[in-house]
């Protein structure tokens, strides 16, 4: 079943009754609505002046809602997960702290493929009749040679290498000399947003695995609570590239005088990438919605640090 992503902008109080989320808005024409709880897989709170119960909380973390919160630039800021999210989490938790390193490198090695031929895939999809002297081809043919030469750990850095040509080159015909920085410019404000939201769906389902998104394969920056999430997500994140992709070609971008491009998070740019949750995604041969195919991934995961796999479910585009 997929999975309800809600977004609040507006003030609301939001409750519960019947295992149903009762919404009330604040303008008190609008009659008040409800949705099953089982049928919510992430909600977003924007709105400053929204009230929710602590009853209605307390069933959509026992469903394994993920809970979002934003801050004063109405971007994601606060995500709030399920501390008990597998019956078996406490034999999962010992498997996960005492992985080795070899095996940490290993699955690392695994996720860096699967995000580089994702990119190339991505670029090829995106830029269907390019011209050749542009030299995506050669570029694109470089993506094959570094994605099937990452060795454990990819102690070469080919992600790097990848990510520059990839940067480069998929929103170069909307914006000349786009760099990917998470301060720099639009689109990079939507590409911000999005990766919340997969953030998000990611660490919800390693809590549903059993899993800790603190405790990364590769991410281990001590400020980071959702390591392994950023981990886990990567091979992920070129569904977010194209929904942006999608977004830029549909408006119209703005310059300012220092030939900046000028896009605001709108509403409706919103709703976009808050579909990306149910964005098809085929994973191990089956399509499935992105959240559906995360659980498959993370599960997987799970596999690996236990010594009953040795491969990770990613999806290929």
């Amino acid at each position: 079943m997929i999975k309800r992503t809600l977004f609040f902008g507006n003030d609301a109080y939001l409750s519960t009754k019947d295992q149903q989320l009762v919404i009330d808005f604040a303008d008190k024409e609008k009659q008040p609505v409800t949705v099953p709880i089982e049928d919510i897989g992430v909600i977003v709170m924007e709105a400053y002046r929204m009230t929710i119960s602590l009853n209605l909380i307390s069933n959509l973390l026992e469903n394994n809602v993920a809970l979002i919160t934003c801050n004063k630039k109405k971007m994601p800021q606060g995500l709030m997960l399920n501390l008990d999210g597998n019956t078996l989490q406490q034999e999962r938790f010992n498997h996960q702290i005492n992985i080795s390193l070899p095996l940490k490198k290993q699955l690392w090695q695994q996720t860096v493929k699967a995000k580089i031929k994702n990119q190339a895939a991505m670029l090829t999809r995106l830029k269907d009749g390019f011209d050749e002297s542009a030299g995506l081809n050669k570029g694109l043919q470089n993506m094959d040679y570094w994605a099937d030469s990452v060795r454990s750990g990819d102690p070469d850095n080919y992600e790097a290498r990848a990510a520059a040509f990839y940067w480069a080159n998929i929103y170069d015909e909307f914006i000349s000399g786009f760099t990917r920085g998470r301060s720099d410019a639009p689109p990079n404000n939507l590409l911000n947003y999005g990766y919340a939201i997969l953030r998000s769906v990611t660490a919800r389902s390693l809590v549903a695995s059993g899993l800790l998104p603190t405790l990364g394969i590769h991410h281990h920056n001590k400020y980071n609570s959702y390591a392994l999430a950023d981990d886990i997500m990567e091979p992920y994140r070129p569904y977010v590239d194209e929904t942006v992709f999608d977004i830029l070609n549909a408006v119209d971008i703005r310059f300012d005088e220092n030939n900046q491009p000028v896009l605001e998070l709108t509403t409706e740019i919103k709703a976009e990438l808050l579909k990306i949750p149910a964005v098809d995604v085929v994973i191990d041969g089956e399509k499935s919605p992105l959240m559906n195919a995360m659980q498959r991934t993370t599960a997987s995961l799970y596999q690996c640090i236990s010594g009953n796999s040795r491969k990770i479910l990613y999806p290929g585009l």
